[in-house]
Order: structure tokens, then sequence, then C-alpha cells
């Protein structure tokens, strides 16, 4: 990962997860559910280091998630 990747936390609030799919596209990061389930697909997004390919993979607190220059870390 470049220095120049941009680190942001996502909070959780009430809710115990959120899913993949859903975490890209409310970060901004895909413009649409069928973007972000392309990228994901594709191979091109990373959950703690692992290349994760699960669309509705469920992401927890405490867990990084990384696509393209972009990393944020799930808050409860």
């Amino acid at each position: 990962m470049s220095m120049e990747s941009k680190m942001a936390t996502f909070s959780l609030g009430k809710h115990p997860h959120v899913e993949l799919c859903d975490l890209l596209k409310l970060e901004g990061w895909c413009e649409s559910g069928a973007q972000a389930k392309a990228v994901i697909a594709e191979g091109l997004v990373q959950v703690d280091g692992e290349v994760e390919t699960r669309k509705r993979c469920k992401i927890v607190a405490g867990q990084t998630v990384v696509f393209e220059s972009l990393s944020i870390t799930v808050q409860a």
C-alpha cells in the first residue's frame, strides 16, 4: 500500500455488520451496487490483506477493506 493511500473509518452504528458491496457504495468508491459487485468479483478488493470475492461478505468491526489506493477500517 502506498504512503498516499487514504485512511478512513466507517462506523457500523447499531448494525452488527455491513455487506462488502454496500460498504463500497456507501463510501462512494463505486457509483452503484452493480459496479461494487463487479469490482469485488474481479478480485480488486481486499479484506484484512486477503482478496475477497464474496460480494455480500459481512464486514464487522475491526476489519480493514482496501480498494485501489483507498483503505477503510470498520468500527463498531
